[in-house]
């Protein structure tokens, strides 16, 4: 996303949007769905391909 400049001689002004229950319910089921989807394509999180202490923890109980 750029710089906008504004003109000489010109102001831009931007007001608040509220949004109604709709918009926020489908704005956080995208969220949703984009964080499960970005996570499911991801490898494990482990550093230099090894397990941490605490997963190998929770492995064996």
């Amino acid at each position: 996303m750029g710089l906008i400049r504004e003109p000489l001689d010109v102001d831009f002004t931007v007001e608040p949007h509220v949004l109604t229950e709709e918009e926020k319910i489908a704005i956080s089921k995208y969220i949703r769905e984009y964080k499960l989807k970005e996570t499911g394509s991801k490898q494990s999180s482990s550093i230099n391909g090894k397990t941490s202490a605490r997963k190998r923890e929770k492995v064996k109980s």
